[in-house]
């Protein structure tokens, strides 16, 4: 594994097991080099080239940076591959792309500490397929608005069952705990639905729906009744 800095320092790991994508070592933030932060790394490159063409960069500079990033340039091609950096490079997109930084080292940090999967069965009992792995956080959210949720409706299956026929996430087996990894949290608590609220920076909301209530978009069809059971409904009445 390698990791590089935004000034292309590098280190090389034989730890495979190395669970963070951001580290800090000696005061400077590394990541984990994969396709998407090569594409950065090289994007950065294009625009200090066109600045020392245009005088704006010195030679000197540029030529250092050229030293550090060749040997990354070459571990990528031998590691990742060439068909995955030019896929990579032809997706990228700078402005949407967050660099390593103390920021993120904090945000992954954080989550290591709080995330940690924790030995949990919803329900304790039964035949189930498959158990999906739930952290301590999950756990506590849920725990802080079931009693608001059970009295909205909610059953505690719909918000604690990790166990399924089916590997999560699908078929309808799976509580809402089981959908708050990666730095999720629950929002609004409704009859209908949970929000669940994305880690920054998108901070996507999604709706985790009670199927044990009516929902907009479910129609309950009445059974047609025929001539038979019609005549017979008339006698009686």
């Amino acid at each position: 594994m390698l990791y590089v800095s935004t000034t292309l320092q590098s280190f090389e790991t034989a730890d495979a097991e190395q669970p963070d994508r951001d580290i800090l070592r000696d005061d400077v933030v590394y990541r984990h080099l994969d396709p998407e932060f090569y594409a950065w790394l090289r994007q950065r490159m294009t625009v200090a080239e066109k600045a020392r063409r245009a005088g704006k960069l010195p030679a000197a500079t540029f030529d250092q940076l050229r030293e550090r990033f060749n040997p990354i340039h070459a571990w990528a091609v031998e590691h990742l591959g060439q068909e995955a950096l030019l896929d990579a490079i032809r997706k990228h997109n700078a402005k949407s792309y967050a660099p390593p930084s103390i920021e993120t080292v904090q945000q992954t940090s954080a989550i290591v500490e709080h995330e940690s999967p924790t030995e949990f069965h919803f329900p304790k009992d039964g035949e189930w397929a498959f158990t999906q792995a739930i952290s301590s956080d999950a756990i506590k959210q849920v725990d802080a608005i079931r009693d608001r949720a059970l009295s909205c409706g909610w059953t505690e299956s719909r918000l604690y069952q990790n166990r399924g026929r089916f590997r999560f996430p699908c078929g309808e087996d799976y509580g809402v705990v089981c959908f708050l990894g990666d730095g999720r949290s629950i929002g609004e608590v409704t009859e209908k639905h949970i929000e669940i609220i994305g880690a920054t920076p998108g901070k996507t909301t999604l709706r985790f729906y009670n199927p044990d209530v009516d929902q907009p978009w479910i129609r309950k069809i009445e059974p047609e009744l025929d001539a038979e059971t019609l005549k017979i409904t008339e006698l009686a009445a």
